[in-house]
């Protein structure tokens, strides 16, 4: 019962920050997290799922359809990049790998890096998603 308290609690702090925080995903990260922790560790597990989901909602909010599949569709060139460094959501590409920006939307960019096919952000170079060829 307490758990379902808490669990209803939590999504309802939800829908009324969802202003402040839907841009970024951070919402359905907190509202997932907290569900998740409430379950796993009680109370003191749903503030920190809800802590720890808001974060990493807001670090991986998914591009768009139609930015997945531009990248997808686009030729594959001659020759990839190659990084010693694994590949990782959230982290950026080395500054020497080339990236090409996404025509219809400035906020995305691309590279093919160790045969993988991986969308970043252009001003950063963080990799927001990694598509595999």
């Amino acid at each position: 019962m307490y758990k379902t308290l808490l669990v209803t609690s939590a999504l309802a702090l939800a829908t009324l920050s969802t202003n402040s925080f839907a841009a970024n995903g951070a919402v359905t990260g907190a509202v997932g997290g907290a569900a998740t922790g409430a379950i796993i560790g009680g109370p003191v597990g749903a503030a920190v799922g809800g802590v720890a989901g808001a974060v990493t909602g807001a670090a991986l909010d998914p591009p768009p359809r139609e930015v997945i599949t531009y990248v997808r569709d686009q030729p594959a060139p001659a020759t990839t990049a190659v990084v010693e460094e694994p590949v990782v959501v959230g982290r950026p590409l080395p500054s020497t790998v080339e990236i090409v920006p996404v025509p219809d939307n400035p906020h995305y960019a691309y590279a093919v890096v160790n045969n993988q096919r991986v969308i970043v952000e252009p001003r950063s170079h963080k990799v927001v998603q990694v598509i595999g060829d």
